[in-house]
């Protein structure tokens, strides 16, 4: 597989690109994280999120979110670039690397300590269980040497929103997720945070992921509105799914991609995400296939339940 020094317009270690809306008024990103390579549940995101943008004449970024250092693969991030290169899914702009930009992360964070939006916290999980792991006071008899620290969720916290393809989606967060970690004890930045303030940062109009992001959605709001940051619009795609029923990165069947094979990967994502297979039966290359894609592309299509895997989309050479 190539490396991303092979694709120059994937790699960057420059500054974001302002965070202007672009005329269409429509900025997407794809935000994989580095702990293996693409599968075909990450394509599935992956065109998603693109078609969207793209249907909509704006603009895609690639983002890699590689803050949690203790899941992160060596050389996975260059091997995703790479091959998104290779299904024709290059981003608008220099990609952006989270392990960048930890100067952001800890301004957000002061500015929320200073308003009393966000505490130390000393408890330890297993001073949280006999709560159901739910964080809504301080239960630690003794201070630690590396506490957490949580975003203090209120008692009238609950949080709704406009999905745009499941409809209206409403958490109440204090009841259901209580005081959340922003940065944990090892000092790694949390993912709330952190997607919060690179979603703002790059200008992004619409969040697309999976579905099994959907519900950090109500947490990312509350910080937002904490940080004075504007909420974008959410869609959440279906999730790939195995035979047995369970999201694919977590499977066996999470085989690599074949970058080499693209053409069959990209008809596969694209009837999963409910879209007619007689448009691109035609395309034998990828340049005519996301064409073709674009062209005849349905939001109105994408299903709000779970896609099941195929073989064809999964499999890779040995």
């Amino acid at each position: 597989m190539a490396s991303d020094l092979d694709c120059p317009h994937l790699v960057t270690d420059r500054p974001d690109p302002r965070a202007v809306v672009p005329r269409s008024g429509y900025r997407g990103r794809f935000a994989p994280s580095p702990t293996g390579p693409l599968h075909a549940g990450s394509l599935l995101s992956a065109l998603g999120s693109w078609l969207l943008a793209r249907s909509a004449g704006g603009e895609w970024l690639v983002r890699i979110e590689d803050v949690d250092r203790t899941r992160e693969v060596a050389g996975a991030a260059a091997a995703q670039l790479s091959a998104l290169s290779a299904f024709g899914l290059r981003p608008d702009a220099p990609v952006v690397y989270q392990s960048h930009r930890e100067p952001l992360y800890q301004q957000a964070l002061e500015k929320l300590l200073d308003a009393g939006a966000a505490f130390e916290c000393h408890c330890s999980r297993s001073q949280l269980a006999a709560v159901g792991g739910i964080h809504r006071r301080c239960v630690a008899r003794s201070d630690r040497r590396d506490p957490a620290t949580r975003f203090r969720v209120a008692d009238d916290s609950a949080i709704s929103f406009t999905d745009r393809i499941r409809g209206h989606v409403q958490q109440d967060v204090q009841r259901e997720v209580g005081d959340f970690v922003i940065r944990r004890s090892d000092g790694c930045w949390a993912y709330q945070l952190a997607v919060v303030v690179d979603d703002a940062a790059q200008g992004i109009t619409d969040v697309v992921r999976g579905a099994d992001l959907i519900g950090s959605t109500a947490r990312q709001i509350l910080l937002q509105r904490a940080l004075g940051l504007p909420t974008p619009r959410y869609a959440h795609l279906p999730l790939l799914l195995d035979a047995a029923g369970r999201k694919l990165s977590k499977s066996e069947r999470a085989h690599p991609l074949d970058p080499s094979d693209p053409v069959p990967a990209l008809r596969s994502a694209w009837r999963m995400l409910g879209q007619d297979v007689a448009c691109l039966l035609d395309a034998a290359d990828v340049e005519t296939l996301l064409e073709q894609a674009v062209a005849n592309f349905e939001p109105g299509r994408i299903p709000v339940k779970p896609a099941r895997s195929e073989p064809a989309a999964t499999s890779h050479k040995r």
